[in-house]
């Protein structure tokens, strides 16, 4: 769970009247589940970019990877504000997160550790902690190295589906 505990509130223009604020704890147990989240970057030029992967909520932040000569790399930077979102592709049920942040750089030793076990043990996916980023063990060279970023949340949405329908706001 995020040291920062976000402060909450329903969104009454968007909700139902016997909706209620979505607990932290729903948010932080969608973000820490979820497999598979859709980034959305801008690019130079101005354009939108959004693209599906993984990542992985740690120590209140959200963490993906990326190759270095990747457009999402590039946008973040020049751009490196970015939207991560979750949830699900229904209409009556379900809970979608919208996270909002700024992706910045990660190449500490230990957390990039900890990240590598959180892919192996979620999606089975082995890497292992080369040069600040991430490196299939299968693979050499530089192209094949990954780099790390994380994003710590400076607004997240919560999109409540199904009876009630509802918005919850949560400010850090």
């Amino acid at each position: 769970m995020t040291s920062r505990e976000p402060r909450a509130k329903l969104d009454a223009r968007f909700s139902d009247g016997s909706a209620q604020p979505v607990p932290w704890s729903e948010i932080d147990r969608v973000l820490e589940e979820a497999e598979m989240f859709w980034l959305s970057t801008v690019r130079a030029d101005g354009r939108p970019h959004v693209t599906p992967l993984p990542a992985m909520w740690l120590d209140g932040r959200l963490h993906f990877c990326t190759g270095e000569s990747e457009q999402k790399k590039r946008n973040i930077d020049v751009h490196p504000r970015c939207v991560l979102t979750t949830g699900c592709n229904a209409f009556r049920h379900g809970l979608d997160v919208v996270v909002e942040g700024q992706a910045e750089r990660v190449t500490e030793d230990g957390i990039l550790g900890r990240l590598a076990g959180m892919w192996l043990h979620k999606l089975d996916w082995r890497f292992d902690v080369v040069d600040g980023g991430f490196r299939e063990p299968q693979l050499d060279g530089e192209s094949a190295t990954a780099l790390v970023f994380s994003v710590e949340p400076s607004k997240v949405l919560a999109f409540s589906k199904g009876e009630p329908f509802g918005q919850t706001r949560y400010l850090f």
